[in-house]
Order: structure tokens, then sequence, then C-alpha cells
């Protein structure tokens, strides 16, 4: 009887770990070298969960300056994952409000990060082809990836435009923060580091800093 008891659990402790394996690495991990922001015209194709979609069309066009006027240290975005939601600030006004979904096959982080690197479009990949989560997304674009101290960079948590779904206000994501296109191209252009004109992607410096991100509260159980 004692020894059915310890094959069992071995068995259940194998499985458990077999699936923290599969899963631990759900978001999108980072090759930091080659982050260009480039659109790849190669690339006409993803797919999400075993479904084939298109990537969106090159933007042919960009704001020269940032939206609103603020200075870098005024700004920060804040998301609320209970109510899925993103929201601008400049100092105490809030300037923008957003639908977003957070992580639902991989969970998003909360805490206090930094905006270290800004990309116009990306590719995304990712998942498990054994749990039917894979996923590999080019030409993602408007992504601003954020890190803190415990969530390094290479661990690939951002935010960013979405055409792979459309059910925003629901967790769907794999740990980042999904936005609708037009609406994170607002941000985009708007928090730190500012972009210059003309370029695909830029990364924070001492001079040139990047926007505070704060995350909160508890995605919704679907």
């Amino acid at each position: 009887m004692r020894f059915k008891l310890l094959l069992s659990l071995l068995i259940v402790a194998t499985l458990l770990l077999a699936f923290f394996k599969l899963t631990r690495n759900l978001q999108n991990p980072l090759s930091l070298t080659k982050l260009t922001g480039m659109y790849d015209t190669s690339q006409i194709m993803g797919v999400f969960h075993g479904v084939k979609v298109s990537t969106p069309r090159l933007a042919t066009s960009q704001p020269t300056t940032t939206v609103l006027g603020a200075t870098s240290s005024d700004k920060r975005l804040e998301i609320d994952l209970t109510n899925q939601r993103i929201y601008a600030y400049e100092g105490e006004e809030k300037v923008y409000d957003f639908l977003i979904s957070s992580g639902k096959w991989g969970r998003t982080p909360t805490g206090e990060f930094t905006i270290w690197i800004k990309l116009r479009y990306t590719l995304m990949a990712g998942g498990s082809k054994a749990l039917h989560t894979y996923y590999y997304l080019p030409n993602v674009p408007y992504t601003m990836y954020f890190y803190n101290n415990e969530v390094p960079k290479e661990r690939g948590y951002g935010i960013h435009g979405t055409y792979w779904h459309s059910n925003f206000g629901h967790p769907m994501s794999h740990g980042c923060i999904n936005m609708k296109t037009e609406e994170v191209e607002q941000l985009f252009y708007w928090a730190n580091p500012e972009l210059k004109e003309g370029e695909w992607g830029t990364r924070a410096t001492p001079e040139n800093p990047g926007t505070k991100v704060i995350i909160y509260g508890e995605a919704p159980a679907e």
C-alpha cells in the first residue's frame, strides 16, 4: 500500500515538473542582439495557437513628435489587470485610457517597470506545440518592452499591437499586454524613450530614459 502511494506521488511530481518545463517560458524570450524594429517584408503570415493569420501592412508614416508635451519624468503608464485597462498619465492628469488583454497562457508580472526599448515592428515567438499554445508572429507593431531587477529584459514582456485577435478586455496573451494597434500607436509615440523621425527602434539611455510602467491587480479567471 505504501509503495503504491509513493509511486502515485512520484508520477504526479513527474507530470507537474514536465508541465512546468513546458509552460515556464510562455512569454516571448528575446534575443537581445536581433532587435532592430525593422519591418520584415518576407514575412506575410503568422501562426497563433494553430491558426494562420496575416501580418499587418507596413505603416508608411509616423509622427515627428510625441502627441503630448510633458517631459519624460512626468509620464507613467498604469496597467490595471483586474479591469483590463491601461492608463497614461502626465503628472496627475490622465491623457489616455484603453482596453488591453493581459496574460492568460502566461502570467503578466506585477510591480514597477521601465520601458527599455521601443520597436516599430518585431518578431514574437514562443509557447508550446505540445500544449497547443505555440505562436510565431512576425511584424508585431509598436512594441514597448519593459523590465525591472526581478524581471530581466530577456524575459520579453512588453506592450504591443495585436493582429491575431480582437478580444480586448479579456486575458488573451502569453504574458504581454495586447492592445488595438491604432491605440497602442498613440502610446508608442507618446511614451519614452523618444523615437526620432526615420528610426525603426530606440533604446533608453540616461539622456533619453524610458517611461515608468506600473502593473497591479489580478487578471480575471476566464
